[in-house]
């Protein structure tokens, strides 16, 4: 079945529905944890680039977060959490907020998003993995996992190691 979602950023009666979709999505807590450290780091959080979809009758079905982390010491972001309600799954409510979170970035002026995830979902969005752009994570993982995504192919993209941000705690 084919679904449309509207994509908005998050606004600030959200936080409650995007903390549900994060714990309705995954088995404990981490991340929904995580998004509110995050957000309460102004050296992580970004307006704007908190996104949600919702279905037509404005229910909250899908999420997607980038905040800043460092590349070489240079500026980018980190996508994560994403999360979606489980009876929304696998319906592109995810992907639709994703596509907004990244075009959002993309007319704020940023240039690389790495993110840590399915080697069979992200390459849909563009993301490769980082280790072919000289990018490498501060952790041990499997290549094909750690991708990166260059948002504006005229700029340089910066080398070396991620730099999350501490909520993260890596």
């Amino acid at each position: 079945m084919s679904h449309s979602w509207i994509t908005r950023p998050e606004g600030a009666g959200d936080v409650a529905a995007i903390r549900d979709i994060n714990l309705a999505a995954f088995p404990t807590a981490h991340e929904a944890d995580l998004v509110e450290g995050l957000r309460a780091d102004p050296q992580a959080w970004l307006p704007g680039l908190s996104w949600l979809s919702e279905t037509h009758g404005g229910e909250p079905a899908g999420y997607a977060l980038l905040t800043r982390c460092h590349v070489g010491g240079e500026p980018a972001l980190a996508l994560g959490p994403c999360a979606v309600l489980p009876e929304h799954q696998r319906r592109g409510a995810g992907g639709a907020a994703i596509r907004a979170a990244l075009d959002a970035a993309r007319e704020q002026g940023e240039n690389l998003v790495v993110v840590l995830g399915h080697a069979e979902y992200y390459p849909r969005f563009g993301f490769t993995p980082a280790s072919g752009h000289g990018i490498r994570p501060p952790f041990d993982v499997e290549d094909k996992y750690m991708m990166a995504l260059a948002l504006d192919p005229g700029r340089p993209v910066p080398t070396g190691l991620i730099r999350y941000a501490a909520p993260f705690g890596v």
